[in-house]
């Protein structure tokens, strides 16, 4: 499904109930969660540390996956290799799955560990980890992570305790990551640190070009595609590329989703957007996000993630991404990924407690949920 699809017909595709018979596949590199179990998918939200608070503090964090039916406190801290991000890349980092000819990599980082960046690169973050069965795509908003190969150890950043961070990682076939080479032509990722040899070099031709720094040349500038999990969930990958020229929200993604949006992103970058009600569909600014249980909120300023959510309760699209609304990331690639999941778009719903109104104000979102 590409760019130009018409939004109805693509809608009523995202839509239909397919049911699929992939399994997760003993060995196969995949997502994995708090308990050290392969999971299809997980969402992760990292919570900022607040002032004169411990470092631990400003590695804590909520989960959540298809069986936690909502947010739940992790059971670990960022840093640690028994939580789900740690869990998860320390697959990158163990001996037993480097073998060449078995695995390929790639990481990548608008502000590379150890790097200088570039500001001509994609404005997007994220892991991609494979063998000829199956591998996860992570994708997330934190900098100067994760580490390098030849580091041989994961590890979380100093820099990355004080603000809020996002990861969605899910877990594909084999098949699923032609496509997804496909969307990094668009974003254009600064990757750092890659192997895509032998047989993925064949089978994956343009994830090996985006990882040795290619894009594309010709429009259309942006592309959409329905990404299928191992176990048959339904996620739309949304890539823009630097001469698309507009806001990845309030150009393209509302009208994607034929949905008003709130958007949460990091607000101390330059040129802020402001909230956008100039077209048929209307995108808002989160002000600050409240988490009910544990009880904590924090203002859009402590928090680097960026997410969406449709703001009706009809509209069941909750989006995690890699990209803020800025005069300069109109300018830079990146995207988002979505799913239309009602449990999902609930618990991000819950999260919105103020944002802001297209004249300015700032209002209290009384969702009722």
């Amino acid at each position: 499904m590409r760019a130009g699809t018409p939004n109805s017909l693509v809608l009523a595709i995202l839509l239909l109930s397919v049911t699929f018979t992939h399994h997760t596949v003993d060995g196969g590199i995949s997502c994995y969660d708090d308990f050290g179990q392969p999971v299809d998918w997980f969402i992760l939200y990292k919570l900022p540390r607040h002032h004169h608070s411990t470092p631990a503090e400003g590695m804590k964090y909520m989960y959540q996956d298809g069986h936690t039916k909502g947010w739940v406190p992790g059971r670990s801290l960022m840093n640690s290799t028994e939580g789900a991000v740690g869990r998860t890349l320390q697959q990158l980092y163990s001996e037993a799955t480097r073998r060449q000819e078995d695995t390929a990599y790639v990481l990548y980082n608008d502000e590379p560990p150890k790097q200088l960046s570039s500001s001509l690169k994609g404005h997007t973050k994220g892991v991609i980890f494979l063998d000829k069965i199956q591998g996860f795509w992570l994708l997330h908003s934190t900098p100067n992570f994760p580490p390098r190969l030849d580091e041989k150890e994961y590890a979380w950043p100093v820099s990355a305790l004080q603000y809020g961070q996002t990861f969605l990682c899910v877990t594909y076939p084999y098949s699923q990551f032609i496509e997804i080479g496909h969307q990094l032509l668009f974003t254009e990722p600064e990757v750092y640190d890659y192997r895509v040899e032998s047989t993925f070099a064949q089978d994956l031709r343009a994830l090996l070009n985006a990882s040795e720094g290619q894009h594309i040349h010709k429009k259309p500038w942006n592309s959409s595609v329905t990404l299928t999990s191992l176990q048959g969930k339904k996620f739309v990958s949304f890539a823009k590329f630097r001469l698309f020229g507009d806001d990845l929200y309030s150009g393209w993604l509302a009208q994607a989703l034929a949905s008003d949006l709130y958007v949460e992103f990091w607000h101390k970058s330059r040129g802020i957007l402001p909230s956008n009600c100039s077209g048929h569909y209307k995108v808002y600014n989160v002000q600050d996000v409240a988490f009910q249980s544990p009880a904590t909120s924090f203002f859009s300023t402590s928090d680097h993630s960026k997410w969406c959510v449709g703001t009706g309760n009809d509209s069941g699209w909750a989006c995690v991404g890699d990209m803020n609304r800025n005069l300069a990331e109109e300018h830079r690639g990146g995207g988002i990924i979505c799913l239309h999941d009602s449990a999902v778009w609930k618990t991000f719903h819950s999260l919105v407690h103020n944002y802001t109104d297209c004249d300015g104000a700032v209002d209290h979102l009384r969702s009722g949920l």
